[in-house]
């Protein structure tokens, strides 16, 4: 499958030479996603397994083929909490209540819930413009010169 844009001369990975158009949108998009992982609060096991789950619930073939499924502990209570919250937004963040926060207050800081439902977000747009512009999972295995 062809992308819907022809991929950009910037940036390394396919999704970023979709991205990379404007340079500084890619380096500005770069930027925050190199403080989702790198300076959270949150444990970066926790939000690799949101990733996943969150891949497979916004139907991101491209990211779904990066890693698969999330495989973590089901007795991982903070996990669990974390990965269930994520697939609840991708399923219909307008469903999300005033109880959802309190349970969510069980197992993080307002901190965490905050940094989590940025990365939610973030990675949900992540998605959603891979998907707009048919980036598939044969992209993944391709070089990232295509």
């Amino acid at each position: 499958m062809k992308t819907r844009i022809p991929f950009s001369e910037n940036g390394t990975t396919p999704f970023q030479k979709l991205i990379g158009h404007n340079p500084e949108v890619l380096f500005q998009w770069n930027a925050l996603g190199d403080v989702f992982y790198s300076k959270l609060s949150l444990d970066q096991g926790l939000i690799e397994q949101v990733r996943r789950a969150l891949a497979f619930e916004n139907g991101c073939e491209y990211c779904m083929a990066l890693a698969g499924k999330p495989d973590f502990n089901p007795e991982d209570e903070k996990i669990k909490m974390a990965v269930a919250f994520a697939e609840m937004f991708a399923m219909d963040h307008k469903s999300i209540l005033d109880t959802h926060f309190q349970h969510l207050k069980n197992y993080f800081s307002d901190i965490q819930i905050s940094e989590l439902c940025a990365f939610i977000s973030f990675i949900t747009a992540s998605h959603k413009i891979g998907h707009i512009f048919n980036l598939t999972r044969d992209f993944q295995t391709s070089n990232s010169s295509d």
